[in-house]
Parts: structure tokens; sequence; C-alpha cells
């Protein structure tokens, strides 16, 4: 798991990167080319599951996602 969530304290875990932050110092945003939500905290983007997004919300992050729908004809979303 990419993040860990200790009281009010926020973990956020990378490949070479480990940053800390209170949940509301956390905004969570939707990158339409990964198509996946990231936890972004100074500066720093973080990929993460919807689960793990839910959980930040809970934590106190800013939640800034949005809906993505396809736009090819037939698609069943």
């Amino acid at each position: 798991m990419p993040i860990e969530i200790t009281g009010t304290t926020c973990t956020l875990i990378g490949d070479h990167l480990r940053i800390e932050g209170t949940g509301p110092e956390i905004e969570i945003f939707t990158d339409e080319q990964l198509r996946m939500s990231v936890a972004v905290l100074a500066g720093e983007r973080i990929p993460i599951t919807e689960a793990e997004a839910d959980a930040l919300t809970v934590a106190g992050a800013k939640d800034s996602r949005k809906h993505l729908k396809a736009s090819t004809p037939g698609s069943v979303i």
C-alpha cells in the first residue's frame, strides 16, 4: 500500500519517496492519462487506489477527483 494513516499523520510512499503530512495537507486528483487517482502532498504525486483515496478523505484530505467516461462510440461505459 502506498499510504499509511496513523492518527492524524498520513504517509505517502512512492518508489523512492516517503513523505508525511496531515490529512488536510493532501489533495486527491484524477489523473486522466493514468486513469486512476493520485494523492498530492508538497508537490509530490503518488498514484493510489480508490480505496486508499477514500481512506485519505476520511483522514481529511481534499477530494478533487472527477469521474471519467469513455467517449468512444459503442463503449459500455
